[in-house]
Formats: C-alpha cells, sequence, structure tokens
C-alpha cells in the first residue's frame, strides 16, 4: 500500500520537472519559468532557468497581500538581554524596506555583496531580507568569528558594505564585534566603501569617519525600497563552510530554487501550516539559520523566534520550555549537543514539568549525529515524536528526514530515517560501485540535486567540481559514511574520515559512541581513532558525565568498555577511555573531533576558527596526557 511520501518520493525521481513545478506554483514569480530543469551544462545544473522571482517579496509581502499583516512574522526572544520584540508581517516588512533602503543609499545593487556580522537580534534577519528585497548577495559570518578568519571572508566574497553590530552577548561576557571587523578590515585587501553599525545599549563602539554609518540615523532617514525582481539562478547569498585546504568555501545558494524547496519543506517536513510558530534554536551564522530562522518560517506564513540565549545557562536549563511554553510553539529544531547539555544539567527532567507544553508537537534535530540515548530521554520527558534528520551547509534543508507532513514511519534510533523526497541517495565503494544492503561505504547522492542545494561554490566552479563531484562520478560526495537496510533506511555513521582501520577491521567510531552514550552516567561523548604502532589505529572513548554523578571514574570507564566489547565485540580493540569535563566543540555544537585527533597524535593543528572556547583545547591535551596520549599543543 502507497502512501504520501511513497508517491512523492517516486515522483521526485523519476520525473522532478513535474514534481517541482508543481511545487514552485506556490510561489510568487513576476515571470513563470522556460525550463524546471536546465541539464544541458553538466555537471552544473540550473532550475527555474528563464523564471524571476524576489527571495523578500515571498517572504514578507507576499503574507500581508493575503491577509497576514497583522500576523506576528518574527519574534525576538533575548533571555541574556531580558528582551521579547513582536514583529508582525507588516512591521517587518516596513523596517526591511527601510534598511533595504539604506543600503541603496550606500549604492548598494543588485548583484554586489553585503557582509553581515551580527550577534543574534532582529537585526541580523532585517539585514538579510533587506539585501534579498534589492537582490543583493548577503554573506553571514557567525558574530565573534576572529579577525584573521573574517578576513578571508571579506577578501572572497569582496562585499560593497559590512552591517556589524557594536558586541554580541554569550552567558557570561560581551564580545566587542566592532574592533574585530575593523582588524578584519586592516588585513583584508578589499576593503567595503561603507561599514553600517547597530549600537547596542551595552556597548558603544567608536566610530571610524567617512566610512562608518549609525544605523538608528541612517533609518531614521531612509526611503523605503521596493523589491527588485532577479533571475531565480541568481544567487541569493554565499555561506562559508570550512575547507579541507584551510581555505572557506563559499557555499552558493541561488534564489529560485531555494525558495521553492524551502516552503515546500515546511509542511511536507516539518508539518507546520501558516500562522503555526516555528522555532530553530540555531544562528543565523549557519545554515540552519538562513534556512530555517529566516527564510522557510516565512515562506510558509509562519512565526519564527529568533533567540539570543543557550540551552543552558540563560538562566537554566528550562530555558527551551519557558520559550516553547510562552510562544507557543508547534515544532522546534535545533542539534542534539543542544538536548545534551539539557540533560546533563536536567537529568531527570524535572524543569520540563513546570511549562504547558500542550501545543508542542515535534522535535527535529539534526547538526550531528542524534545518539539513542538522547532521542530515548527527549521522547520520554516531552512525550512527542523526536525526529533525527540529516544535512548539511551545502545541501541546504535535509538530505533524509521522517517526512511528518507526508507520512510517519516508525523510528529507527541511529537512523534519519529515508531520503527525502528529490535525494536519490546511494552507498558506494571507493570505486563507485553500489554496495549490499546493511553494507558499510560511502554516502553519495545521484546527481541532480533538487533544488535549494548549493550549484556551485562562489567564483569557484573547479573547487566546486573536485571538492563535490570528482571521487564519485554522476554522484554528489556527502563525506558521511554509513548504510542503508532493507527497508530503505539510512544510517549515517560518521563522516567518511571517522571510519577507523583498526588491525584491518573498518569500524565506525559513531557505532562506539552510540554503545557510550547508552550508559546512564553519560551525558555525551566522543570515540576517535589514535595512531597505534601495532593496530593502525585504536579507539578512545571521552565521556561527559551527567551532573550530579559522583562515582568512581575508572569504574565507569571499565563498565563502558564492557559494553563496547559485548555489543560491537573484541575486534572494537575498545580499551581507552576518559572522563573529561567538556569536550571541544564549534559554536554551533559540534565535537571537533579532528582537532582531539591530532592532538592525541602529537601533530601540529590550527586553533579552528569556529570553537566555542579555545581554552577547552589544553584540558583535552590534559585528559590525553592522564592516559599518555597526548602530544604537545602547537
Amino acid at each position: 500500500m502507497t502512501n504520501l511520501y511513497d508517491e512523492a518520493y517516486e515522483k521526485s525521481i523519476n520525473d522532478p520537472e513535474s514534481f517541482w513545478g508543481e511545487a514552485a506554483e506556490n510561489c510568487f514569480w513576476y515571470k513563470k519559468w522556460d525550463k524546471v530543469l536546465d541539464d544541458s551544462n553538466k555537471p552544473f545544473y540550473r532550475w527555474f532557468v528563464g523564471g524571476e522571482t524576489n527571495t523578500c517579496y515571498n517572504a514578507l509581502d507576499f503574507h500581508i497581500e493575503n491577509g497576514r499583516g497583522d500576523q506576528v512574522a518574527l519574534i525576538y526572544d533575548s533571555p541574556v538581554t531580558d528582551t521579547i520584540k513582536k514583529y508582525t508581517y507588516t512591521e517587518l516588512r516596513d523596517e526591511v524596506a527601510k534598511f533595504a533602503g539604506v543600503l541603496a543609499a550606500q549604492g548598494v545593487t543588485k548583484g554586489d555583496r553585503v557582509l553581515i556580522y551580527m550577534p543574534m537580534i532582529a537585526e541580523a534577519a532585517i539585514s538579510m531580507l533587506a539585501c534579498a528585497r534589492i537582490g543583493a548577495v548577503h554573506s553571514v559570518v557567525f558574530g565573534g568569528f576572529a579577525a584573521k578568519e573574517l578576513a578571508t571572508r571579506i577578501n572572497d566574497a569582496k562585499p560593497k558594505v559590512i552591517v556589524s553590530a557594536s558586541c554580541g552577548i554569550e552567558v557570561k561576557r560581551v564580545i566587542k564585534y566592532k574592533p574585530l571587523m575593523d582588524e578584519a578590515i586592516n588585513i583584508s585587501t578589499s576593503k567595503p566603501a561603507k561599514c553600517i553599525i547597530f549600537q547596542r545599549p551595552m556597548e558603544t563602539a567608536s566610530m571610524i569617519e567617512g566610512r562608518d554609518v549609525d544605523w538608528v540615523d541612517a533609518m531614521a532617514d531612509a526611503a523605503p525600497a521596493d523589491c527588485v525582481p532577479v533571475a531565480a539562478t541568481d544567487p541569493l547569498y554565499i555561506l562559508y563552510t570550512s575547507g579541507t585546504t584551510g581555505e572557506p568555501k563559499g557555499v552558493v545558494r541561488d534564489n529560485g530554487g531555494h525558495m521553492v524547496a524551502l516552503k515546500w519543506t515546511m509542511k511536507n517536513i516539518y508539518d507546520v501550516d501558516a500562522g503555526d510558530v516555528y522555532w530553530a534554536a540555531s544562528d543565523v551564522g549557519w545554515v540552519v539559520g538562513h534556512s530555517y530562522i529566516v527564510y522557510g518560517p516565512l515562506f510558509r506564513g509562519c512565526t519564527t523566534i529568533l533567540f539570543e540565549g543557550k540551552p543552558v545557562g540563560t538562566p537554566d536549563a528550562g530555558v527551551f520550555w519557558r520559550v516553547i511554553s510562552q510562544h507557543g510553539v508547534r515544532s522546534l529544531f535545533t542539534a542534539p549537543t543542544a538536548f545534551r547539555a539539557i540533560k546533563r544539567d536536567d537529568p531527570k527532567g524535572e524543569l520540563i514539568k513546570k511549562y504547558d507544553l500542550s501545543n508542542f508537537k515535534y522535535l527535529f534535530l539534526a547538526g550531528e549525529r542524534s545518539d539513542p540515548d538522547t532521542i530515548q530521554w527527549s521522547e520520554r520527558n516531552l512525550k512527542v515524536p523526536v525526529i533525527d534528520h540529516w544535512w548539511q551547509t551545502e545541501t541546504g534543508w535535509a538530505i533524509c528526514a521522517n517526512c511528518m507532513g507526508l507520512h510517519f514511519f516508525p523510528v529507527k534510533y541511529g537512523s534519519p530515517t529515508k531520503a527525502a523526497p528529490g535525494w536519490n541517495v546511494q552507498v558506494v565503494d571507493p570505486d563507485c560501485n553500489q554496495v549490499k544492503a546493511g553494507e558499510i561505504g560511502a554516502l553519495v547522492v545521484k546527481l541532480p540535486l533538487p533544488p535549494g542545494s548549493l550549484p556551485t561554490l562562489w567564483q569557484n566552479d573547479k573547487r566546486y567540481v573536485e571538492s563535490y563531484l570528482e571521487e564519485f562520478p554522476g554522484y554528489y560526495k556527502t563525506a558521511d559514511a554509513g548504510y542503508i537496510d532493507t527497508e530503505n533506511y539510512v544510517y549515517v555513521m560518521s563522516r567518511t574520515d571517522d571510519i577507523i582501520n583498526v588491525a584491518g577491521h573498518r569500524l565506525s567510531t559513531g557505532a562506539m559512541e552510540e554503545v557510550l552514550s547508552d550508559h546512564p552516567d553519560v551525558a555525551e561523548c566522543a570515540v576517535l581513532g589514535v595512531a597505534d604502532d601495532l593496530k593502525g589505529q585504536i579507539p578512545v572513548g571521552f565521556l561527559v558525565l551527567n551532573a550530579g554523578v559522583d562515582r568512581d571514574h575508572s569504574e565507569i570507564v571499565k563498565e563502558v568498555v564492557g559494553m563496547v566489547r559485548d555489543r560491537i565485540g573484541p575486534v572494537a580493540a575498545f580499551k581507552t577511555a576518559t572522563v573529561v569535563k567538556r569536550l571541544p566543540k564549534t559554536r554551533s555544537g559540534k565535537i571537533l573531533r579532528g582537532t582531539i585527533q591530532k592532538i592525541a597524535d602529537n601533530q601540529e593543528y590550527k586553533v579552528p576558527a569556529t570553537i566555542d572556547d579555545p581554552a577547552i583545547l589544553g584540558e583535552m591535551e590534559e585528559a590525553l596526557n592522564s592516559i599518555g596520549l597526548a602530544g604537545s599543543r602547537k
């Protein structure tokens, strides 16, 4: 018996032009497309060629003209400043139109780049939408990035204008953005003509005469700008992701395909309707913030939440439940690491009981593998479906998901369920041959990629091909390893470089982490392969314990070693683990496994630009020293 998912998936793979053409009918176009999919210049596929649209119009003006002007579009909720501010669709459109006028007054026109270096404040979303309104290409850089990293992005994007704020606010500190921006401009070869600075009450930045423009002053004099029609294939934004060479890769997103795909996902994957409150607890500096704080929810006519805070510490591990209860959130999308932090501080879920979550229907997790223990803890305490799904900066939306608006499949822990419509996911060996069901290999996607995924890298087609298309001809390389079972459930085990070779056996560190996270005292963990003269590599585990655990660490280590031996077998050679206070992570919550591995193997490493707290690397050295593994910090 077929269901809506099966029908949608089959049509999306066998007749993608018809499938995505129908989805595009739900969007506004100044001019309809000549062709849904142009495959005349393989491997560079283009969607909705000949079509003209405007992303900002579809996010704001479209809904106002259809009677949603008085509905709340954006809620800015900032526990770190004790601020909640709501914007209706009309109010948000008016602010965006005025700031688009500010940009236009500084000489920004269609195709120009605008770099946005902002904290999680409403003005960040307003800046993004204002760029889209006049056809400028925005590049959001995570607020607080080091000057050197910011400079590399300035040099690559060559922005005419930079939009920034005087500071960002972390749990216990204020981060001054303006000096970082000034230093980045000083060391850049490309210089912006103007910088627009939003002064926050807790920090007033000094301004450079002739270059710097005050946000509030400029807005007071601004003439609102209308939407500018752009080609569907014109770039909407550039988002930089870390490259293996150390040079960031500028992922390009187009206007037409992006709009069609994201609007389609809001109902079909997340099961939200116009008027629902949707919350992606991420940051606008990451792809999740682009797709599901700013664009996707507004395309759908939802109310979206922009949250300036942390899952714990602002003020406690109950802040997510406060936001969900206070604003009537239907669907929350966040990273597994957020829930591990909440579970660590409130292992019994006592804080959840303080809030009314009756409107809450779904929890979606993505960003890294969702371990079964975290999913089960969330299911038990929240009593809603907990949906793991898998995607990347490059893909823009979910490659695999339990598509809640189409059909709910039984959850299999450790799997993000099945390939989403549009994504022809396969598993291949190093020679690009498909492997049998259940066998681990490289997860790849057969071309063409669906709308909303990257068409190329910013001004670097060659690197796009080399990075993603060359290794497996005819496929997009996800750089993730995993398998597909006999029921077409996809299992993403680890990055391909996280498959370790222990005495000739290829083993997944992700599978070992799954076992460790099942231990009742373990809040989160990481396993990585460390160089070994005898076996090539051996796995080493790092354990962060739940709050309140007061047991001998050696006993816990002994227990997890036994668990891995029981479930994976002696072949895993898992004998070494240590308890640490915390794991080094990016600001988006991904564990920096590669950096830990380099410390353990005594290799040179660069402190990653995305690291949340560099001091933690010293703690990791001490932990590795305690088990006889650490090299010296480079």
